[in-house]
């Protein structure tokens, strides 16, 4: 297979660093049922343990200060391993996205030159092309900047505008 249609995700692993493997391996096990059962089963041990049941002296009484740090330092190094993994995840994302258009305006440029021969061919035939409005449109080249545009446009006049507050007349 050519190297320009392999999967862009497989083509951007080749290149990760030691560090952003880890990452990768520790988001996928922290999002694992085993990862949510040991710390159920190592979490319920800890507070049985120092809770005085069975005799046994507490090494963290309550209200369990050392689980605390321990549970909110393992909270934040999973947190900057997901969002490096997620980091990386969004660029693959992007690169996509930018795939996916220049395909999508090379097979627009593509199918509009296809429409222009066969209206070539039609009007060889000695039929009127150009009376159908939508395929005289459709025989205009694309232009993405309106339809960035019109998109934008579309989506501010969408989204309602937020008031906060009424602006009082001035007195005086």
């Amino acid at each position: 297979m050519h190297t320009t249609f392999q999967a862009i995700k497989a083509q951007h692993s080749g290149g990760q660093t030691r560090m952003q493997i880890i990452a990768d391996w520790l988001t996928n096990l922290a999002s694992s049922t085993a990862f949510f059962l040991f710390h159920v089963v190592a979490f319920s041990a800890w507070i049985l343990l120092n809770s005085g049941i069975g005799g046994m002296p507490a090494y963290d009484p309550f209200p369990f200060g050392l689980l605390t740090m321990v549970v909110s330092l393992e909270a934040i190094f999973l947190s900057i391993f997901v969002l490096m993994s997620q980091s990386r995840e969004s660029k693959i994302g992007e690169l996509r996205e930018e795939l996916t258009l220049q395909v999508n305006l090379r097979i627009e440029e593509e199918v509009t030159k296809t429409l222009h021969l066969v209206a070539g061919l039609y009007t060889r035939l000695g039929h009127t092309v150009g009376e159908d409005p939508e395929l005289r449109e459709m025989l205009k080249p694309l232009d993405p900047e309106r339809m960035e545009r019109e998109v934008t446009d579309q989506i501010h006049a969408a989204i309602p505008r937020l008031k906060f507050g009424k602006k009082r007349a001035p007195t005086g």
